[in-house]
């Protein structure tokens, strides 16, 4: 089963998203804090990270390249969630580690495509 960690400091976002991969058939864990983002990433060996681009208290941008510097039992795939297509803030995700985006709001189809899309690639 693949395991997702979605970090958003909105309980209902995380709670959307549970709902949706959990239909998807994935394995959910949580996060609101860098700080909890990190220990999850450590312990759980997620699949896939989806980080919401304005987190409380840390730079995105900074925390994806902290899980990157991470020595893990796998590379998790990153998914930046933003809510604007800001090419500027996208093409910095990407050079601090992160492998795609996904615009908010979003819902399972766009989920289930883009899972396709990462799994054809591989």
């Amino acid at each position: 089963m693949k395991h997702i960690l979605i970090v958003d400091d909105s309980p209902i976002i995380r709670q959307f998203g549970r709902l949706i991969f959990e239909s998807l058939g994935f394995r959910v864990s949580e996060a609101e804090t860098a700080a909890e983002t990190l220990e999850r990433a450590r312990t759980d060996a997620p699949d896939y990270i989806l980080i919401d681009w304005i987190l409380p208290n840390v730079n995105s941008h900074e925390l994806i390249q902290k899980l990157r510097r991470e020595r893990m039992e796998k590379r998790p795939y990153i998914i930046y969630l933003v809510t604007e297509n800001d090419v500027s803030d996208v093409t910095k995700a990407f050079k601090a580690g992160a492998d795609d985006y996904l615009l908010k709001p979003f819902n399972r189809d766009i989920i289930e495509m883009k899972l396709h899309e990462i799994q054809v690639a591989a």
